[in-house]
This record gives structure tokens, C-alpha cells and sequence, in this order.
């Protein structure tokens, strides 16, 4: 079994007009890219949840996956005219096999050091270190592999502070990852929280593969009350609206530590926040903040 992948070059007015019709008339999956990627023309773009970005790439390039015997020419032309748009000339055409996409993806996530006592291991790959605290996952549907700057900023964090004995939150936990390591270095009384339900099934799982006790349960299922810790590994917009949620989790002189922020976005997270916490300097990895503060 094989599909075609058609990479169509389109400018920003006509990307998501020609999506959506490529989608109407049966394609697989259709996905937007930035036409100049590694370049000096790169434009990066990023959005949250209600704040979607104004527009798309100047250039983009629409990446449309079609079954095996599709006619791509009758259907561009097809999606052309459904879109209202001229028909795209600048295209190319390539087979995709058929493929293990479970060892496709697998492969994709190498073991990472975050200390020299901290490491994320995938389940599917032997420790490089044995002796090493070793937080086995499994990230399944949620997100959390460790790869991205903003859990290696909080994990981080979690290393350098903990001393063992404190009570915690991961709010927005993802694969559990957070509260997982923080279990691990011994924290107690670790609690995680997800809107998504997928999260907190993937999360009890990778808690079960430590061997930890961690309590992972929706918003609305956690007990009332204020931790040493509440670390929450979200996005800006979602920061600045929970503010008040979050600053009522932390006991006072504990810690709020968050990420999911951009380094532009850092000052106006901290003034949202300001009438509680008093921050350090913002840690900053790849262009993304991590802010940690402590409660007045």
C-alpha cells in the first residue's frame, strides 16, 4: 500500500482557501509550511487557543496526502475551482510507502539528560545511564516528551530545588512528566491535573511505569488546598486567565514555577502575577521563559 504526497507552492491568501477545499473533495490530510524553512527568510508563527495568528506564511506550501491512484492534476484543478483560485502550476509529487510508523515515531525520540542525575528515557530504549534517576515514558496522546525547551526548563527547576518533602501541583501535566519527576526526587503529596482525559490516562500510566504515587484526576476532581509547589507548563494566554486559580494554590513563601512562555510574552505574565509572587530572572532556552517565583 503507498499514497501520494503532493507539495503545492501557494502564496498566504490562497493556503487555507485550497486546504479547505483539498479536504472537501477527499484528500487524506492536508498540512501548511512555511515555503522558506531554513532560511534567512524563515518567518516563525505562533498561536494559542482563541488567539489565532492573523495570517500564514507570505510563501507557503501546502503538503496534501492522496490515495495511491488519485489523479492530482484533476484534483487540484478540482480544488481550485471550488477555492475560487487560479489552479496551482508549482507542485511536486512524491510515493509514500507504506512503513512501521510505530518505529517511524519511536525513533524520533532519543534519550535526553537533563542533569547529570536526570535522564527521560523512552520506553522502548535501554538507559545510558543505570545509575541514574531514570524517568521512564511513554508519552502516548499527550504531550510531554521532554524534548521541548519548556519541560527541560521546568524539569530544571524540579532538579536544582527540590530537597525532598515538598507537596506539588503539575497543573496542565500532560504526559505527567513534571509531577512524575518530582515524585522521583522526592517530593510528596504529588498531584497532576489535565482538562484532557487522554492526559490523565497517559499520565497514570507513566506513573505506573515509575512507580510512583502520584494522584492524577480532571480540574474539577482535586481536593481543595495549597501546595509548596505548583508548577504549570502551559501556554501565556491561559497563564494570564489562571492567574488567580494558580496564585491560590501556592501556600505562602511556596513556589510557582511556569513555562509555555515566550521570551517576549515573559513580562507580561510576571505583571499578571506581580500582587502575589516575586520573580527571578526568567531562565530562557531557545526562545522560550521559564519564571519562577515566590509567593508574598
Amino acid at each position: 500500500m503507498s499514497w501520494q504526497s503532493v507539495r503545492i507552492l501557494v502564496d498566504s491568501k490562497q493556503a487555507e482557501l485550497l486546504s479547505d477545499a483539498l479536504i472537501d473533495i477527499g484528500a487524506l490530510s492536508v498540512s501548511l509550511e512555511d515555503a522558506d524553512a531554513g532560511t534567512a527568510d524563515e518567518t516563525p508563527l505562533f498561536g494559542e487557543p482563541d488567539h489565532p495568528t492573523a495570517e500564514l506564511w507570505l510563501h507557503s506550501i501546502a503538503s496534501v496526502l492522496l490515495d495511491e491512484d488519485a489523479d492530482v492534476a484533476a484534483t487540484l484543478a478540482m480544488a481550485a475551482h471550488q477555492a475560487g483560485i487560479p489552479v496551482p502550476t508549482d507542485y511536486s509529487v512524491e510515493t509514500v510507502a507504506e512503513q512501521d510508523w510505530v518505529r517511524l515515531t519511536q525513533s524520533q525520540f532519543d534519550p535526553i539528560p537533563i542533569s547529570p542525575r536526570l535522564w527521560i528515557v523512552p520506553t522502548w530504549h535501554d538507559a545510558p545511564d543505570s545509575g541514574a534517576i531514570n524517568l521512564r515514558l511513554d508519552p502516548g496522546l499527550a504531550f510531554g516528551t521532554g524534548s521541548h525547551p519548556t519541560t527541560r526548563l521546568c524539569l530544571r527547576w524540579l532538579d536544582a530545588h527540590l530537597a525532598g518533602g515538598e507537596t506539588l501541583l503539575d497543573y496542565g501535566c500532560g504526559s505527567g512528566i513534571l509531577a512524575i519527576a518530582a515524585a522521583r526526587l522526592d517530593a510528596t503529596g504529588v498531584n497532576g491535573v489535565d482538562i484532557d482525559t487522554q492526559a490523565v490516562t497517559a499520565s497514570r500510566d507513566n506513573a505506573r511505569l515509575n512507580e510512583v504515587a502520584v494522584h492524577f484526576c480532571l480540574p474539577g476532581e482535586l481536593a481543595s488546598g495549597q501546595y509548596d509547589i505548583v508548577v504549570a507548563n502551559i501556554l501565556t494566554n491561559p497563564l494570564k486567565g489562571m492567574a488567580p486559580l494558580l496564585a491560590g494554590r501556592v501556600r505562602t513563601g511556596g513556589h510557582l514555577v511556569m513555562s509555555g512562555i515566550l521570551a517576549e510574552q515573559a513580562d507580561e505574565v510576571m505583571a499578571v502575577y506581580r500582587d502575589w509572587f516575586a520573580f527571578a530572572p526568567p531562565a530562557v532556552d531557545e526562545g522560550w521563559v521559564r519564571l519562577a517565583g515566590v509567593k508574598k
